[in-house]
């Protein structure tokens, strides 16, 4: 007798299963018509795409030409088997999963399958749901390891506040957003430029979560931390040490390579290649493995500076700089300031269990007089660093019985800050600055006076 719950419970694990294979794709091979048929009719409607091969060498020539997460294959078949076929393709260059399917369950078939690689088999005769049971498992297990792989990375990079958001609305980060809205839902190369601790990678994440491919990861490259004996195998992979590389790690999504300018003149021309081709073939291997990549790219280097002094290809240069957008300084960006300063408090309040210390209009303004060497960064590390001692450095301190000390979110403290963030997109054009704000000029001559500006 069925459970009262359990349509209930079926109708959930099968929406579980459609949301793991919704953007997989699988390729069948098997010699017969009616089993290929039937694996079809059960997976092309929830997968992403499905593929058939009726022999191993069909289905080698498949491979060739698409990239598959998973394959699903007959041991017995005319010529050579499932397992042997599979084991040849581990050799020159197959990193996706495989399900065996075989009539006979004995130790020795088990134990080859292990060896080749085979992540799951199943027996035949089998039903739809246990086929898609073992497929979704398979590829939760893969999906599982590769966001183990990617955390575990992130984790082991040397900037992780850069995995925050755009903050702010001066006028110089409204036409960075604007930019960014524009180009996220197309493919095309985008390299960010700007001096370092501008935001560039926080620019990128933005682009990434604008983009159609927001569900798929985002996997960012510092390349000037990588040392270059070991770059060409972060990157692309290698065979005989199974490592498929950040390249295959990053499918679907997007990868970031930072500091682009640092890279070896070698990995260079690889580079150029791979973004040409969409295709890399792992060290080691006799197969080249199709991508589906957005490739972002940045740089506090002068480019085309390097091209010049043949540092930088030439013709990467002009590959990847198809959309330039410049990262503004924190000192072109005055207006955000405060905005910046309580998100990092709020942040570092929450992450150490404290009470976020008040930021009152004297810090702000002392925090505005300042010229930021080190940009956005600069200023979070002074935010955590004031949490922590609790209270800010004296030369950003100010006079807390000045007339200045009161709160930032004060009427008065944001329009000061809105009308010198005006100012300052006008180049210090008052005239132009009170026909923007539809104030006089007067008033904005008295503001500024009232303000020692």
């Amino acid at each position: 007798m069925l459970h009262p719950d359990q349509p209930a419970q079926n109708s959930a694990k099968s929406s579980e299963i459609d949301s793991i294979l919704a953007n997989v794709s699988i390729l069948v091979v098997d010699d017969e018509p009616g089993m290929r048929n039937f694996l079809l009719r059960t997976l092309g409607p929830r997968c992403k795409r499905v593929e058939e091969a009726e022999s191993a060498e069909a289905a080698s020539k498949m491979l060739d030409a698409y990239h598959f997460d998973l394959v699903i294959l007959d041991n017995v078949m005319p010529g050579q088997s499932g397992l042997d076929w599979l084991s040849d393709q581990r050799r020159v260059g197959l990193f996706a999963d495989a399900i065996l399917m075989t009539a006979y369950a004995d130790l020795d078939t088990a134990i080859h399958a292990l060896r080749v690689g085979a992540a799951d088999f199943v027996l035949k005769p089998f039903r739809s749901n246990q086929i898609l049971n073992a497929v979704s498992r398979c590829v939760d297990q893969r999906y599982l390891r590769r966001e183990n792989f990617l955390l575990k990375y992130e984790l082991g990079t040397d900037n992780p506040g850069a995995r925050g958001r755009l903050i702010g609305n001066a006028p110089a980060m409204a036409a960075v957003r604007k930019t960014l809205a524009m180009v996220a839902r197309t493919p095309t190369t985008v390299l960010f430029t700007g001096d370092s601790g501008t935001g560039k990678e926080v620019a990128a994440r933005a682009l990434h979560a604008m983009s159609d491919r927001a569900a798929k990861p985002f996997v960012p490259v510092n390349c000037a931390a990588i040392s270059p004996d070991r770059l060409t195998a972060e990157l692309f992979g290698d065979l005989s040490t199974g490592r498929e590389g950040l390249l295959l790690h990053a499918s679907g999504g997007t990868l970031f390579l930072d500091e682009v300018g640092e890279l070896p003149l070698p990995v260079q021309a690889t580079l150029l290649r791979v973004i040409d081709d969409n295709r890399i073939r792992p060290g080691g291997s006799e197969r080249e493995v199709p991508l589906n990549l957005r490739f972002v790219f940045a740089s506090n280097a002068d480019l085309s500076a390097a091209v010049t002094q043949g540092k930088f290809r030439k013709d990467l240069f002009h590959r990847i700089n198809v959309l330039a957008v410049k990262m503004p300084k924190l000192t072109e960006r005055i207006g955000d300031i405060a905005e910046l300063a309580e998100h990092f408090m709020g942040k570092f309040a929450r992450q150490q269990g404290r009470k976020p210390l008040p930021i009152p209009e004297s810090v702000v303004l002392n925090l505005a007089r300042y010229d930021w060497p080190g940009n956005v960064r600069e200023l979070r590390n002074l935010i955590e660093r004031s949490l922590i001692l609790g209270e800010f450095p004296p030369e950003f301190a100010g006079n807390p019985d000045s007339p200045e000390a009161e709160p930032a979110d004060s009427l008065h403290a944001v329009e000061r800050r809105h009308i010198l963030s005006i100012l300052e997109a006008c180049g210090g054009n008052r005239a132009e600055a009170a026909r923007r704000l539809g104030i006089s000029r007067k008033t904005i001559d008295r503001k500024c006076a009232q303000w020692n500006d």
